[in-house]
C-alpha cells in the first residue's frame, strides 16, 4: 500500500496556551485533505486554522488547553496518518492544581478572556476564513457531522460562512458569497439551525437575513445577522445554496459564551436539547456539569434563580408538564426518572471504573456511542436493551479499546428509545436513551379572518409532521377545552384546526399556534351581523274602501322595526294594524281613505337603512264635462329646481306616473333632452329621444328598458334599471283637438361613488402606519360621507376591514399590525347610496419603528476647521435595515440645525469640514431606517472649534531600540510612529548629517515617518536620528543600523608540523571581517586521490555572527544494522550510526511501511547514533526493518531482519521428560 503523503505530521509536545502547527505534504496537488480530532472532522475556526498551498497542508491549533492532548489524524484519499499532541508534565500538574484548589484558599475569580494569538507567518490563513467574534478560546467548536445524502456538490460558494463565537447580548454577522457569472438565474439560499429548522420563519428582533448583488463583480452576498445573542442560539448551523440543477451546502457552528454562576446544578442545562453533532458523543446529556460548575464557581450578587428540583418535589404530578414547558425542559421522561433517583446513592463498583451516564439523547437518524470503562481489560461485557441481550449487527457495533468498551447505535429510530444495561458478571450499569424527533415546522401559516357575530370560525394550519403536538394561544393565553366547549381542536394528518363556535365581540384578538420548531399568528375581527332583506315592500295603488298591505321580510327574525308615514311614526289603531311574525313584518290599512296616500317606510332597529314604498289612492269620480276639454297635466314637481328634481338610484326602476285630463283623450309624447340643455325663456332644442303613445297604447323600445303607457287619466313612463346616462330633463306633451299642455320633469340618477385612487403610505411605525388618499373623481351624484379601509398581508388573500363606521377624513392611522410583516391597504368611498368598488391596493409596506438613538457619541479629534466624531450603532435596530446616519450641527444658542453633509453615511465615524474657527458648536447624530429618523444623540456640551496643542513624542518600536542588523542587498523599511499637534516637522540625519534623498526615501504623514532603502550597502551602516519638532518643542530618537557581509578568506595558511596521522596548522585572520565579529573558523580536508604517498588538501572557513554560509554538502553515510532475534514481551532496540552534511533526515520503515508516527515505536538520535526501540514486541512485529538517511546530496539506506520468538517453550519439548518419568 503506497501512502499519499510524502511528508507526514509528527507527534509534538507543547505548553498550555501555546500554538502548534502540524504540517503534511501530499504527493499530488489536487488531493483533498481532511484533518480529524478523535475521529471527528475539524473545520477551520477560531480554534483551528487549516491552510493549503499546493501540496503543502497545515493544521494550526491555537491557545492549547489540557483537553487538546488527544489523538489527531490527517486523511488523503485512502491514506490516514495518526499523530498526537502532548502537554508538558509540569504544565499538566499546574493545570490540575488550578482545577482542584485547596479548600482553605478563597475561590478563584474567573479568568478574563484572552486575545487570540496571531497566526505564525509560516502558515497562511485559509481563503475562506470568516468573521471571528471576540471571546475566550474554548475546547473546540462543535463540529457538524450530520448525514448528507447529496454528494455531488458543485462548489457554488466563493466564500463559505465560518464558525464563530459571541458573548450573550452581542451581535455577530455570518456571510456567504456566491459567484453569479455561470448562473442563469439568482441562486436560492436557505439558512438552517440544526438539521431541520429553517431560519427564514424566525426573522425578527434577534435574527435578520439580508442579501445584495454586486453588478461589477457579479457576486451575490448573503448575510445572517444575529442580534443580541442568547445562550440557546449556540449550536450547529447550515447554509444551502441551489440554482436549478446545482447545489452546495456548508456547515458551521456558533458558540455563545455566558457568565458562570454559583447557584448549583441547573436541570435546564442538563435536559435542554442543544446537540447538533452526529459524531461519537452526539446527544449526550452531560450530567458531569455539576462537578465543573462547583469547581469553577464564583460568588456574585445576582437575583436568586428558581430551584426547579424543589418545585418538582412540591408540585403534584398533574403540573409536571406545565413546569417542563415553562422552564424549557423538553425531556420530561428523563427529568422524572432523575427526580426519582435523586435520593438514591450510587454504590461503588469494583468491575466498572466508569459507568454509563444517567441519560443520553440523540436525534432521529443520527448515531450515538455509549462508553464504559472496566477495571479488568479481559472482562466480558454484555449489553441489554429493555432487559433483552443485544447482538452485534450492522446497526449495533461493539468495540473494545484497552479498558474501554463502546456500544455504537447507527441510524437511530424511535424503536431505539429504551433503557440500556451493561453487565459484567452480576454488576450492572443503567442508562436511558432518548431519541429526539426533528422539530415540527409550520408549513402553512394561519390566515387573518373577519366574520359576522354568531358565525363559526376555523383557524387552520399545516405542520411538517403527522400527529405533532401544537399549542394554541389567544393574546398570549393558552386555550383549552373549557366546559362550554367554546374552543374545539381538530387534527387531520398534518392539518390542525382551531374551531370557535358562535363568535362574539369578546373573541376578537390575535390567535397564535406554536410548535417546537416555529409559530404562526393571525388576527380575528368580529363584525356585527348585517341584516339582509329577503322581500322588499312594493308601491300600492288602491281604491277607496279597499285594504292596503305593506309586507317585507328580513334575515333576522329577532329584529324589530318601526313604520313611518311621510316621516311620522305610524301608531296602530282600529284601521291600522302592525304585525311581526318571524322574519315577516306587515302594515295593514283597512278601508283606505284619500288621507292615507303617502310614502311609507320601515326602519329596522339598530341598522342604518330603511325600506320605502308609496301608497297611491285611486279615486273614481264622475264628472260632467263639456265634450271639448283642452288637455291638462296635473303635476306638483314641474320645473328644474332642486326641490322638484326626482332622484333615482342607479339600478332601480324609474317610474313617472303623470295624471292628465282632456276630452277627447289626448295623445302623449315623451321627450328627453340633455341635463341643463336649455334655460328658462330659451327656445327648446331638438330632443334626443321621442316616445309617442295614444290612449290605451303601451310602447317598448328596442332594448326593452323603456316602457311608455297611456291610460285614461294617466300617462306612465318607466325605465328598468336606471343608469347614469338616463339622467336629464324629461318633457311630457299632451295634445288633443282642443289644445296641448307641456311639463318638464328633472330626473337625477344617483349612484355609489367611483373608487378612490390607490392610497399612499406616508409613514410607518412599529405596529402602525399612516395612510392618505384622494377623494374619488365622481361622487355618484351625492356627497361622500366617509371612507372604509381594509388591509391584508401581501402573502394572504383575505382583506380585513379596519373601520365599520364611515371615516370622514382622507388620512388614517392604522394600528394593531405585526412588525416585520408586509401589508397592503385599499379604500372604499361611501355616500348615502352605498359603498364604491375598492381602490387599487397601495404599495406593499412593512410596519417598522425607528431605531433607538445612536450611543456613545463623542469627539475623536478636532482642529481649527474640522472635527472628527464617532459613535456606536443603536441598541435597538428593529426588523428594518439600517439605512445610515445623519449628522447635524448648530451654533450654541441657536435652534437651526444644519446637515453636515448631503445624504446619509453608513460609517460610525465622520469628519465635519469647513467649520468656523473659535465658534462653539453643538452636534447631534440620528439613525435612519425605513420608518424615518431616530431620536438624536447629542453631545453633552458644546465644543469649541480650535485645535488642541499636543506635545511631540516619538514612539520608537521595541525592535529598533537595539542595533538593526541587515545583510548586504536586503531592503530596509523603518516605520516610526509619533504624536503631536499641529503636525510636527520631521527631520532625519545620519551621523549628524542630513540624508541624501537619492539614496534614502523618506515619507511622512500625520502620525508616522518611514525611512526606506531598497538595496542596502555596507556604507548604509551607522546611527540614524529622527527629530520631530513643533515650534520650540521637540523630541528625538536614534536607530543603529549594521549592514553585514561575508568575511574574506583567512590569510597565510601554514602547516607547522606533521606527525603520525596529525597535522598542526596556523593562519592569520581575514582582512575583511564583513562588518561583524569573527566567531570561529571551519577546517576541511580532502584526499588528493594518488596511488603513492596520499596527501591531504586542507581549507579553512571563517565563521561570523548572523552568517548564513554553510560548508560544502557531504553525502550521508550510515553504518549497517545488525539482524537480531528477540523474545516476545521484552523491549528490543535496533542501532546504527549516520553522518553527513547538512544533517540528514532519518526515516524508519518496517516491511517498507513508514513507522515514524506509530506509538509502538520510539526513535532516538544521539551524536549520530540512531536507535529504534520496539515496545514489548510480539511475533507480528517481526520483519525487515530499514533506516533511511536523506540530505541535499543524496540518500543512504541500511536494513536488517528482526525475528521475535515466543515467550514460552512449546509443549512438545516437555513430552520426552514426562514420558521418561512415567516409565
Amino acid at each position: 500500500k503506497i501512502s499519499a503523503f510524502t511528508k507526514k505530521p509528527k507527534t509534538q509536545t507543547a505548553e498550555i496556551g501555546a500554538t502548534v502547527i502540524f504540517e503534511a505534504e501530499t504527493e499530488k496537488t489536487d488531493v483533498k485533505v481532511r484533518w480529524q480530532r478523535d475521529s471527528k472532522d475539524i473545520a477551520s475556526s477560531y480554534k483551528y486554522t487549516i491552510s493549503a498551498e499546493g501540496n503543502m497542508h497545515s493544521l494550526t491549533i491555537n491557545n492549547i488547553v489540557q483537553e487538546d492532548a488527544v489523538g489527531y489524524a490527517v486523511i488523503a484519499g485512502v491514506s490516514k496518518v495518526k499523530f498526537e499532541l502532548k502537554i508538558k508534565e509540569s504544565e499538566v500538574k499546574e493545570a490540575q492544581k488550578a482545577i482542584s484548589p485547596d479548600p482553605a484558599v478563597a475561590e478563584p475569580k474567573p479568568e478574563e478572556p484572552k486575545e487570540a494569538p496571531p497566526a505564525p507567518t509560516g502558515s497562511s490563513a485559509s481563503d475562506t476564513s470568516g468573521t471571528v467574534s471576540d471571546g475566550s478560546a474554548t475546547e473546540g467548536l462543535l463540529e457538524s457531522h450530520q448525514p448528507d445524502t447529496r454528494q455531488d456538490l458543485t462548489g457554488l460558494f466563493t466564500e463559505k460562512p465560518q464558525s464563530g463565537e459571541v458573548n450573550v447580548g452581542e451581535n455577530i454577522t455570518l456571510v456567504a458569497r456566491v459567484c453569479g457569472e455561470s448562473l442563469l438565474k439568482k441562486p436560492t439560499v436557505k439558512w438552517f439551525k440544526g438539521k431541520w429548522m429553517d431560519l427564514a420563519s424566525k426573522s425578527g428582533k434577534h435574527l435578520q437575513l439580508k442579501e445584495h448583488y454586486d453588478r461589477n463583480s457579479k457576486v451575490y452576498t448573503f448575510e445572517m445577522h444575529i442580534i443580541a445573542a442568547k445562550a440557546n442560539f449556540a449550536g450547529g448551523y447550515r447554509c444551502e445554496v441551489s440554482s436549478r440543477d446545482k447545489f452546495d451546502s456548508c456547515n458551521f457552528d456558533l458558540v455563545v459564551h455566558e457568565a458562570r454562576t454559583t447557584d448549583g446544578f441547573d436541570i435546564r442545562t442538563a435536559f435542554r436539547r442543544t446537540s447538533t453533532d452526529a459524531g461519537e458523543d452526539s446527544g449526550e446529556l452531560d450530567f458531569n456539569l455539576i462537578h465543573q460548575i462547583h469547581s469553577l464557581a464564583v460568588h456574585v450578587s445576582t437575583e436568586p434563580e428558581v430551584d426547579v428540583w424543589e418545585i418538582l418535589q412540591k408540585a403534584p404530578p398533574s403540573a409536571y408538564e406545565k413546569i417542563a414547558f415553562q422552564y424549557g425542559i423538553t425531556d420530561l421522561r428523563g427529568m422524572l426518572k432523575r427526580l426519582k433517583k435523586m435520593k438514591k446513592e450510587e454504590k461503588k463498583s469494583a468491575a466498572f471504573l466508569r459507568k454509563l451516564d444517567p441519560a443520553y439523547q440523540v436525534e432521529k437518524g443520527h448515531k450515538i456511542k455509549l462508553q464504559i470503562e472496566v477495571a479488568n481489560s479481559d472482562a466480558e461485557v454484555k449489553w441489554l436493551k429493555n432487559g433483552q441481550e443485544i447482538h452485534p449487527t450492522g446497526r449495533y457495533i461493539f468495540e473494545s479499546v484497552g479498558n474501554k468498551r463502546f456500544l455504537t447505535i447507527n441510524n437511530c429510530t424511535l424503536a431505539d428509545d429504551a433503557a440500556y444495561t451493561c453487565m459484567i458478571g452480576d454488576e450492572k450499569t443503567f442508562t436511558e436513551l432518548f431519541v429526539k424527533e426533528p422539530p415540527v415546522l409550520i408549513v402553512r401559516n394561519l390566515e387573518d379572518q373577519m366574520v359576522m357575530k354568531g358565525e363559526r370560525v376555523e383557524f387552520e394550519c399545516e405542520v411538517s409532521e403527522e400527529g405533532a403536538q401544537v399549542k394554541w394561544e389567544k393574546d398570549g393565553v393558552e386555550l383549552t377545552r373549557d366546559e362550554s366547549f367554546k374552543y374545539r381542536f381538530k387534527k387531520d394528518g398534518c392539518k390542525h384546526v382551531l374551531i370557535i363556535n358562535d363568535v362574539t365581540k369578546e373573541d376578537c384578538g390575535h390567535y397564535r399556534v406554536k410548535t417546537n420548531g416555529g409559530q404562526s399568528l393571525a388576527e380575528l375581527m368580529v363584525q356585527e351581523k348585517q341584516l339582509e332583506v329577503y322581500q322588499n315592500i312594493a308601491d300600492l295603488t288602491v281604491k277607496a274602501k279597499d285594504q292596503a298591505v305593506f309586507k317585507c321580510e328580513v334575515s333576522d327574525e329577532n329584529v324589530k322595526g318601526i313604520w313611518y308615514k311621510n316621516g311620522v311614526e305610524v301608531k296602530p289603531d282600529a284601521r291600522t294594524h302592525i304585525t311581526h311574525i318571524g322574519r315577516i313584518h306587515k302594515l295593514t290599512i283597512d278601508e283606505v281613505k284619500p288621507e292615507d296616500e303617502g310614502d311609507y317606510t320601515f326602519v329596522p332597529e339598530g341598522y342604518a337603512f330603511n325600506l320605502s314604498a308609496k301608497l297611491n289612492f285611486l279615486e273614481v269620480k264622475i264628472d260632467f264635462v263639456p265634450r271639448q276639454d283642452p288637455p291638462k297635466i296635473h303635476l306638483d314637481c314641474m320645473g328644474r329646481t332642486a326641490e322638484s328634481t326626482i332622484l333615482v338610484v342607479a339600478g332601480n326602476k324609474l317610474r313617472l306616473d303623470v295624471p292628465i285630463t282632456g276630452d277627447p283623450a289626448p295623445t302623449v309624447v315623451w321627450t328627453k333632452g340633455e341635463k341643463g340643455s336649455f334655460k328658462e325663456g330659451e327656445s327648446r332644442p331638438e330632443p334626443r329621444h321621442i316616445w309617442t303613445a295614444k290612449n290605451g297604447e303601451v310602447l317598448t323600445d328596442s332594448d326593452g328598458r323603456v316602457h311608455v303607457e297611456s291610460t285614461k287619466g294617466h300617462c306612465i313612463f318607466t325605465i328598468e334599471g336606471a343608469e347614469r346616462q338616463d339622467e336629464g330633463v324629461y318633457s311630457v306633451i299632451v295634445r288633443n283637438p282642443a289644445g296641448e299642455d307641456t311639463a318638464d320633469i328633472n330626473v337625477k340618477v344617483v349612484d355609489v361613488p367611483d373608487p378612490p385612487e390607490a392610497p399612499r403610505i406616508l409613514s410607518v411605525g412599529e405596529d402602525s402606519c399612516v395612510v392618505q388618499w384622494d377623494p374619488p373623481l365622481f361622487d355618484g351624484g351625492q356627497p361622500v360621507i366617509g371612507y372604509v379601509l381594509e388591509r391584508k398581508k401581501t402573502k394572504s388573500y383575505r382583506w380585513m376591514r379596519l373601520n365599520f363606521d364611515p371615516y370622514k377624513e382622507t388620512t388614517y392611522e392604522a394600528k394593531r399590525m405585526i412588525e416585520g410583516v408586509a401589508y397592503e391597504m385599499r379604500v372604499y368611498a361611501v355616500n348615502t347610496i352605498g359603498m364604491s368598488r375598492p381602490s387599487a391596493a397601495s404599495q406593499p409596506f412593512v410596519p417598522v419603528a425607528p431605531t433607538s438613538e445612536p450611543t456613545g457619541l463623542c469627539v475623536d479629534d478636532i482642529s481649527d476647521t474640522t472635527i472628527s466624531l464617532k459613535w456606536r450603532a443603536p441598541e435597538r435596530i428593529g426588523s428594518a435595515e439600517l439605512e445610515g446616519y445623519g449628522v447635524e450641527y448648530c451654533k450654541e444658542g441657536s435652534d437651526e440645525w444644519i446637515p453636515a453633509f448631503s445624504g446619509l453615511t453608513e460609517r460610525t465615524t465622520v469628519i465635519v469640514h469647513d467649520l468656523p474657527t473659535g465658534e462653539k458648536m453643538q452636534f447631534r447624530v440620528r439613525a435612519y431606517n425605513m420608518a424615518g429618523p431616530s431620536l438624536p444623540a447629542t453631545l453633552q456640551q458644546a465644543v469649541t472649534i480650535r485645535e488642541i496643542m499636543q506635545r511631540p513624542k516619538i514612539w520608537l518600536p521595541r525592535n529598533l531600540r537595539q542595533t538593526l542588523i541587515k545583510k548586504v542587498g536586503e531592503m530596509i523599511n523603518l516605520v516610526i510612529p509619533f504624536q503631536g499637534k499641529p503636525r510636527p516637522q520631521v527631520t532625519w540625519t545620519k551621523n549628524d548629517e542630513l540624508l541624501d534623498p537619492k539614496q534614502v526615501s523618506i515619507r511622512n504623514s500625520d502620525t508616522d515617518t518611514i525611512l526606506f532603502i531598497r538595496r542596502s550597502e555596507r556604507k548604509d551602516s551607522g546611527k540614524y536620528e529622527v527629530q520631530v519638532q513643533i515650534e520650540n518643542v521637540e523630541d528625538r530618537a536614534s536607530v543603529n543600523i549594521q549592514i553585514v557581509d561575508l568575511p574574506g578568506p583567512p590569510q597565510n595558511l601554514k602547516v607547522i608540523d606533521v606527525w603520525g596521522f596529525n597535522v598542526a596548522l596556523e593562519w592569520k585572520p581575514p582582512k575583511d571581517n564583513g562588518n561583524c565579529d569573527i566567531t570561529g573558523y571551519t577546517i576541511q580536508k580532502a584526499d588528493k586521490k594518488t596511488m603513492v604517498n596520499p596527501n591531504l588538501q586542507i581549507c579553512v572557513f571563517a565563521k561570523m555572527e548572523n552568517s548564513a554560509v554553510l560548508p560544502s554538502v557531504q553525502f550521508p553515510h550510515t553504518d549497517p544494522l545488525v539482524s537480531r532475534s528477540v523474545i516476545a514481551g521484552y523491549n528490543a532496540t535496533l542501532s546504527c550510526s549516520v553522518r553527513g552534511i547538512p544533517k540528514p533526515k532519518i526515516t524508519w520503515y518496517k516491511n517498507k511501511m513508514d513507522i515514524t508516527n506509530e506509538a509502538k515505536y520510539r526513535m532516538f538520535s544521539n551524536q549520530g547514533v540512531l536507535t529504534l526501540e520496539i515496545r514489548k514486541p510480539c511475533p507480528f512485529d517481526g520483519g525487515v526493518y530499514m533506516c533511511k538517511a536523506v540530505n541535499d546530496s543524496g540518500e543512504d539506506v541500511v536494513e536488517c531482519k528482526l525475528e521475535v520468538r515466543r515467550k514460552y517453550m512449546p509443549l512438545t519439548q516437555e513430552l520426552p521428560r514426562n514420558l521418561h518419568s512415567n516409565s
